[in-house]
């Protein structure tokens, strides 16, 4: 069989490590790849494969920069910035430790996301909870833990609140903190899965459509309840400050209509997340520093012209504080050699994961960064698909990636930028068990999430 070759030289001479791209702390060393020191045989050696490897330094790292970043934009407007490490993309009790102390407070979208939050040791005022349809169970939970603030995502989830709050004896004189969602109708954050801004999809009230100013206002009928302010997250991985810029002015807008209908200004305002991440070297992360300048100059200039004061702001990161910090290594296993209709011959490289710890490719078409992890590669690159192990044609992790062509049964493939939505959203598909979470730094390796066992795979079975 030939292979596509792309150079003579050994693919570990061409590639670098993108700054952007793998941990901060990865290095090569004599072609292994190295994460806080220490490298990937060893570490898939004692914990197995797949593993996720999440750098706690760059983690801390990425948190703080946002907290600095956005205090000395807005520092000079006289306003403070909340900083929410947006749990979903990847929580446990030692990441919300981390950022809380990091200075982050912590966003939830469920009951159970709240118990990590809660198991962390955060207090419930560093605590927000989101969802688009949340239980009575769970508002009554954050109603109970005094949560810093629930946000609302429809009419009736109004009513609910106060039902619950009444319930629990908070009144006029102890209200509930609540904020109103409010969809903008920006289209920003590429797959149409992801961009959660626009009119006709599940999450918060039509700013066009005039219910997100309705809330608002049945909002400040109820005494149960203390309106903080409104928000809005526009979509994810969002690579251009301008579609943040325009949401600002939109939601100042808002808050500046509803101060004129009931003269009621609110204090705070809430811009979500979205920040985009590289995946792969052709791709640049959003500036931190930049992004936040230009909202703190826009919301300046936008409040002086409705003539409103400007408001506390919060923001949302999570994929850009924990994307980069992790990275997956897989084992290889099989390696197949296929000509392909086109007549190119394409090699499948299938490791011991797949779909189950990444549907981002088959759910997204995401794409990934991946390098041959535990050796340099003594031959040609060859065009390869990396592939998992499970009962799916699109159980595909990298479509199209270069590999030397003498890659084997046994070696090491890492796979970068792998720390948002990869774990949070893993399956026990076929019946896998979930690959755990390894933190790394300083040259020292500890488990923060274990991996699972078939005891725990057969502890829900009640056959």
């Amino acid at each position: 069989m030939t292979f596509p070759v792309t150079a003579d030289a050994p693919v570990s001479e061409r590639e670098a490590l993108s700054a952007h791209v793998w941990p901060a702390t990865a290095r090569l060393v004599d072609g292994e790849l190295h994460v806080a020191g220490l490298p990937v045989s060893e570490l898939a050696g004692e914990h197995g494969t797949p593993t996720f490897f999440l750098d706690e330094q760059d983690f801390r790292e990425r948190a703080k920069r946002f907290v600095s970043a956005f205090r000395q934009a807005f520092s000079p407007l006289g306003v403070e910035v909340d900083v929410y490490y947006a749990g979903k993309s990847f929580l446990s009790v030692a990441v919300a430790r981390w950022a809380h102390e990091e200075g982050l407070r912590i966003d939830t979208a469920s009951g159970g996301e709240l118990a990590v939050a809660e198991r962390a040791g955060i207090a419930g005022e560093d605590i927000g909870l989101h969802g688009n349809n949340k239980s009575d169970a769970e508002i009554r939970r954050a109603i109970s833990g005094r949560v810093g603030r629930i946000v609302i995502d429809s009419l009736d989830e109004i009513e609910q609140i106060v039902a619950c709050a009444t319930s629990l004896g908070r009144g006029a004189q102890d209200p509930v903190p609540v904020m109103v969602r409010v969809t903008t109708g920006i289209h920003a954050g590429g797959h149409d899965f992801i961009a959660t801004a626009r009119e006709d999809q599940k999450f918060g009230l039509s700013l066009a459509g005039g219910t997100a100013l309705e809330a608002l206002s049945r909002v400040l009928d109820h005494p149960e309840l203390h309106l903080l302010g409104a928000h809005a997250h526009i979509g994810s991985q969002i690579q251009d400050a301008t579609a943040f810029e325009l949401n600002a002015r939109k939601m100042l807008t808002l808050r500046a209509d509803l101060h004129a209908q009931r003269d009621y200004l609110m204090p705070e305002l809430d811009l979500g997340g979205g920040y985009g991440i590289a995946y792969t070297p052709s791709e640049t992360p959003i500036d931190v520093p930049d992004l936040a300048q230009r909202l703190a100059d826009t919301i300046a200039g936008v409040a002086k012209e409705l003539n409103t004061s400007v408001p506390r702001l919060s923001i949302e990161p999570g994929r850009s504080v924990v994307g980069p910090a992790m990275i997956t290594v897989y084992r290889v296993g099989v390696v197949k050699p296929v000509v392909t209709e086109e007549g190119f011959t394409r090699l499948y490289v299938s490791v011991d994961g797949g779909m189950s710890d990444n549907i981002r490719p088959a759910l997204y078409g995401a794409q990934y960064t991946a390098r041959l992890a535990n050796r340099a590669g003594d031959s040609a690159g060859a065009l390869a698909r990396v592939v998992g192990k499970h009962c799916e044609s699109g159980d595909i992790i990298l479509d199209e990636v270069i590999m030397p062509a003498d890659i084997r049964r046994g070696d090491l493939i890492a796979v970068a930028a792998t720390g948002a939505y990869n774990r949070s959203m893993a399956s026990n598909y076929n019946n896998l068990l979930r690959p755990p979470v390894v933190a790394v730094r300083d040259g020292v390796a500890r488990v923060i999430v274990r991996r699972e066992t078939e005891d725990d795979l057969l502890a829900t079975d009640c056959g």
